[in-house]
């Protein structure tokens, strides 16, 4: 039970904690668009409302998109330049709302994790970027 308690009381810690003096000039809740195509676009805009309607965005995503002629575009979704979410998107896809959806709950849960690690990870004797 008192394992329950203290996770829970880091994810609040992560989601809810002020950012350190360093990353409080940093402005947050950008999801930028860099995708191109039609599908790219109708992708990008599913997502992001999706974002936007389930969570704080207090955090910055890059979609990307690299339209291909025969596989469709691969689409990928950045937090802190790594990439979070990648999958080829059909160029008829008649469920691209429900991908999307699917895409923003799962990069809504990467984030989570990442930032729970963070806040897990041993720093004693070296600081974060030196890891």
């Amino acid at each position: 039970m008192q394992l329950v308690v203290g996770l829970a009381l880091l994810l609040y810690l992560a989601l809810h904690a002020p950012a350190r003096a360093a990353m409080e000039d940093e402005m947050a809740g950008f999801i930028v668009d860099n995708t191109i195509s039609h599908i790219g676009h109708d992708f990008y805009n599913a997502f992001s409302d999706r974002l936007r309607a389930t969570s704080e965005l207090n955090f910055n995503l890059v979609v990307r998109e690299r339209p291909d002629a025969r596989w469709g575009s691969l689409v990928t979704v950045e937090y802190e330049r790594e990439v979070v979410y990648r999958r080829f998107l059909a160029p008829n896809t008649t469920q691209l709302t429900i991908e999307a959806n699917a895409a923003a709950d799962l990069v809504r849960q990467q984030i989570v994790q990442r930032k729970l690690q963070r806040l897990l990870q041993d720093t004693t004797d070296l600081e974060r970027d030196e890891l």
